[in-house]
Formats: C-alpha cells, structure tokens, sequence
C-alpha cells in the first residue's frame, strides 16, 4: 500500500510530517459530562436541534465544505458504543455526488478546507435529512 500521503482521498499536497506523540500521561483527562454531571448536551434546549425525539437529538454544526454533517445524541448516557440499545454512527457527513476524492476517513478533513456550502443549499439539504430520519425512527 503507498504512504497515505500518496492516496487519491488525500486532502493535501507537498509535506508534511506528523507530530511527535506526547508520553503518556498517569491519567486521562475527565470525560466532559461524564454520567450526565455537567453535561453541555442535556443542558441545551431541544429548540437548538434540527430534530428531537423522545430518546434521540438530531444537531447540525455550521455548514462547511461537506453538503451535510448531522451528529445523532441520544438523550440518555452511555459509557461506551457497545452500551447503546442499538448499533449506531453518531456522525453523518455526506459527500457531493460523483467525488469518490471525498470518500472514506478523510471526508473531516475535507469538510474543513473545501469552500462553504451555501446556505441556501446547506438548509434545502438538512430539510432533507430530517424528512429521511423521522421516517426512519417512526418505529423506534
């Protein structure tokens, strides 16, 4: 396999170089809002949402290079993935259609270097999404 640099989804050209890992520390920092203790998530207001549900909050971050990225919470805590009632993604990026430049674990990084999305299409896209996922948690 080449070096990642040399991939097609690669964001960027010439070099770079990594930064050197840090040792590791005694302990990890504290989890923010860890068992709902100060938790800026249980905090804000449903009407901050694109969509709010019984037991799901749909949020949508400013819009950037990507036509969509939607973050799914839950509204109760759970230590880890593998705790959820149900497997899940958490984040959804979408890329623009015929990119495959876009696809895979690079399609963050694309979100921030490639130019806004327009506003107008940023809204018409997210109607989309919500129109998509109440149908899809009608039975949850």
């Amino acid at each position: 396999m080449p070096p990642v640099g040399e991939w097609e989804t690669f964001p960027f050209d010439g070099e770079m170089r990594p930064r050197r890992l840090r040792p590791p520390t005694d302990v990890d920092p504290p989890r923010a809002g860890a068992g709902g203790v100060n938790c800026v998530a249980c905090a804000a207001d449903d009407d901050r949402y694109m969509w709010a549900g019984e037991r799901w909050r749909l949020l949508a971050p400013r819009p950037n290079g990507l036509p969509v990225v939607v973050l799914l919470e839950t509204r109760d805590h759970y230590a880890e993935p593998g705790d959820l009632p149900e497997p899940m993604a958490w984040w959804f990026m979408a890329r623009p259609a015929r990119t495959p430049q876009l696809l895979g674990s690079f399609a963050a990084i694309w979100d921030d270097v490639l130019p806004e999305t327009p506003d107008d299409i940023w809204s018409a896209n997210l109607a989309q999404v919500v129109e998509n996922f109440r149908r899809l948690v009608a039975d949850w």
